[in-house]
């Protein structure tokens, strides 16, 4: 049986792995799924449906699961889905889907959100990410992995972050960011490459080369979005060991929809 504090309120249609363990005056609702090692601190309030993996980390007074905060939802059975191996910090809000977008809210692997973090409704992060205190994602907002999000930041709805960005503090993100790119500020700016993130990640030279190639074409030559785009596409037979690189780049280009921070 999952360790239950007496003070705690949990659901008979709940479903909770043996090795969960739910803190004083926390409420678990109908609909909630948490597997093996995940920790629910004290006041928390987890509603359903939502499913929550492994070994995550939720820190007391989070408020995960509740209905979007969108005024076109009539109670659809949308859905939160939460993987392995979170860390969630202090009054974190994270809420389910809309029947208007794919009507689920997904977060990967392995992310840190540090307190009062807010993740709105059919937001897509990826794994590996960090968000600071007080960073908000609006609605459908597409994270990819190895993100980070500086403090006070703000990611405007509809908007897409490509992998390994990083946003500098108190920044206002309205537009498409496009991977491996580092960017700050209101209105914002895209500062260069995000060069210290790669190299940590285990970029070698001839990838962080082929990365800056492509910081160039995308912003120092002058040349559209469209054009941008076909000459980076060249650069995975010049650098075959770019080449996965390239392709995250040029697939995020060809689904930009709100123009590309610049």
């Amino acid at each position: 049986m999952a360790r239950i504090h007496p003070t705690a309120l949990v659901d008979g249609a709940a479903e909770l792995a043996a090795t969960v363990e739910v803190g004083p005056f926390a409420i678990v609702g109908a609909g909630v799924h948490v597997d093996e090692g995940t920790t629910i601190g004290a006041h928390c309030v987890i509603e359903g449906p939502s499913r929550f993996g492994r070994d995550n980390r939720i820190a007391p007074y989070c408020a995960l699961g509740g209905a979007p905060q969108d005024k076109k939802y009539r109670g659809e059975p949308t859905e939160l889905q939460v993987g392995d191996g979170n860390t969630i910090r202090e009054y974190c809000n994270f809420n389910r889907g809309t029947a208007q977008d794919a009507g689920v809210t997904r977060i990967g692997d392995d992310n840190w959100f540090m307190a009062n973090v807010h993740v709105a409704h059919d937001c897509q992060v990826g794994s590996h990410t960090v968000m600071a205190n007080y960073a908000a994602l609006a609605g459908h907002v597409h994270l990819g992995d190895w993100v980070i999000v500086g403090g006070l930041s703000g990611v405007h709805q509809f908007c897409k972050v490509g992998a390994h960005v990083m946003i500098g503090f108190s920044s206002a993100v309205s537009q498409d960011v496009p991977p491996f790119m580092m960017v700050d500020g209101n209105p914002l700016a895209v500062r260069g490459v995000n060069v210290e993130g790669l190299r940590r990640r285990g970029f070698d030279a001839g990838r962080l080369g082929a990365v800056k190639q492509m910081h160039r074409l995308l912003y120092r030559q002058g040349l559209t979005l469209e054009q941008a785009r076909e000459a980076i596409a060249k650069l995975a037979a010049e650098v075959p060991a770019a080449a996965a690189d390239v392709e995250s780049m040029t697939a995020f280009l060809a689904g930009v929809t709100r123009g590309i921070a610049r």
